[in-house]
C-alpha cells in the first residue's frame, strides 16, 4: 500500500473558485479507478479559516493498493491533463505504516497533514507501534473518517493524514506535539472504489 500526494501553489490573489469548480466537475471521474483505495481532492485558501493556509493550494492525497496501481494513474491521460493545466508536480510517495478508514469517508470535508522528521538511529519498530496507537487514538474522535500513517526513508520523515467530517472548532486541526510541518485543507471530493 502506498500514499501519494502532490500540490500546486497559486498566487495570493488567485480565484480559488476555479479550483473548487474543477474538483466539482472532475472528482467523480476517479470513483472506481483501478487500484485506488481513495483520492481526496484538497484545496486551501490563503489566510481563510478554518485552514488558515500560508498559500493558496490545490492538490490531492491518494491511497493506492500497490505500485502498479499508482503507475497506472501516472501514465493515464487524466494525469497528463493535470500537468498540462498546472505544470509538472513534485510527487511525494510514502510507504504505509498503518491506516483506518470508515465507510462514510466520502463525507470528509477537511484534512490535515503532519510531517515529522525521524531522528537518526530511532527504533523503527517502536515508531510503527507508536503510529498504530496514534491511528487508534485519532479514530476515537467522532469527526475523523480516516487516519493514515506512513514514512519515507530518503529524508527519514513520517507523515500523518487525517480526514474530518466536520469541525466543531478550528482548534481541532491543531497538530500532535511531534509534528514539525503542518498543512490543513478543505476536501472538495473523495473518490473511492465500491469494493472498499
Amino acid at each position: 500500500m502506498i500514499a501519494m500526494q502532490y500540490s500546486f501553489t497559486f498566487p495570493a490573489d488567485y480565484d480559488m473558485q476555479i479550483i473548487r469548480n474543477r474538483i466539482a466537475s472532475k472528482g467523480h471521474t476517479f470513483d472506481d479507478f483501478p487500484g485506488l483505495i481513495f483520492k481526496a481532492f484538497l484545496h486551501a485558501s490563503k489566510d481563510i479559516a478554518p485552514t488558515n493556509s500560508n498559500d493558496n493550494q490545490y492538490g490531492a492525497l491518494y491511497l493506492w493498493e500497490d505500485a502498479e496501481a499508482m503507475n497506472g494513474f501516472l501514465t493515464h491521460p487524466g494525469f497528463v491533463a493535470l500537468t498540462q493545466a498546472f505544470g509538472w508536480p513534485q510527487i511525494k510517495v510514502w510507504s504505509i505504516w498503518g491506516h483506518a478508514l470508515l465507510d462514510d469517508i466520502k463525507n470528509a470535508r477537511y484534512a490535515s497533514r503532519e510531517i515529522v522528521q525521524i531522528t537518526p538511529y530511532s527504533s523503527l519498530v517502536a515508531l510503527q507501534e507508536n503510529e498504530q496507537a496514534w491511528i487508534t487514538s485519532a479514530m476515537d474522535h467522532p469527526s475523523i473518517l480516516a487516519a493514515v500513517s506512513a514514512f519515507e526513508p530518503t529524508t527519514w520523515a513520517a507523515v500523518r493524514f487525517r480526514l474530518w467530517q466536520q469541525l466543531d472548532q478550528p482548534q481541532q486541526l491543531v497538530p500532535t506535539s511531534a509534528a514539525q510541518l503542518v498543512q490543513h485543507y478543505e476536501v472538495g471530493y473523495v473518490a473511492t472504489s465500491n469494493k472498499n
